[in-house]
């Protein structure tokens, strides 16, 4: 599987039982709950802009994701941002090229909508992830991320 018998289209409802497996298969643990808020968020809501995408095998299968919102005013950041925050690659299927190209199409799906920059987080202890974003042009940004323990 290479570049060439990818197809990356728009993330569709029905997609959600592959989206959740593959993440499954990455992260070790399931998260439906996450999915089914992020689904909802998506394809429910009326501000819905269509900005999740997948990567599809020659033969229909999802192979990768990647899912980011628009910013609608929040924080006082207009839709010219958006973030980028969640992305997965079926384990059998990465380092073929296929993060990289949904991230591309990603941007360039993002740029056509008229967004300028795109945010993501990353933990510091993630080379891995880290190397990733670093190698799809991503450096680190003006803003910093603050929290709180409670």
């Amino acid at each position: 599987m290479n570049e060439n018998t990818i197809k990356i289209r728009l993330m569709k409802t029905d997609d959600f039982d592959a989206v959740v497996g593959i993440d499954e298969k990455v992260l070790k643990v399931s998260r439906p709950e996450y999915y089914e808020m992020k689904f909802e968020r998506l394809f429910k809501s009326r501000e819905y802009l269509p900005t999740s995408l997948v990567a599809e095998a020659k033969d229909g299968t999802v192979v990768g994701f990647v899912m980011g919102e628009l910013y609608m005013g929040e924080f006082g950041i207009f839709q010219e941002q958006a973030t980028l925050d969640t992305i997965g690659v079926d384990p059998y299927c990465q380092l073929k090229g296929i993060g990289a190209q949904l991230i591309s199409e990603f941007m360039a799906h993002l740029r056509s909508l008229g967004v300028k920059k795109v945010n993501t987080l990353v933990d510091t202890k993630d080379s891995k992830l880290t190397h990733f974003f670093s190698a799809n042009q991503f450096s680190p940004s003006k803003t910093i991320n603050l929290e709180r323990n409670l």
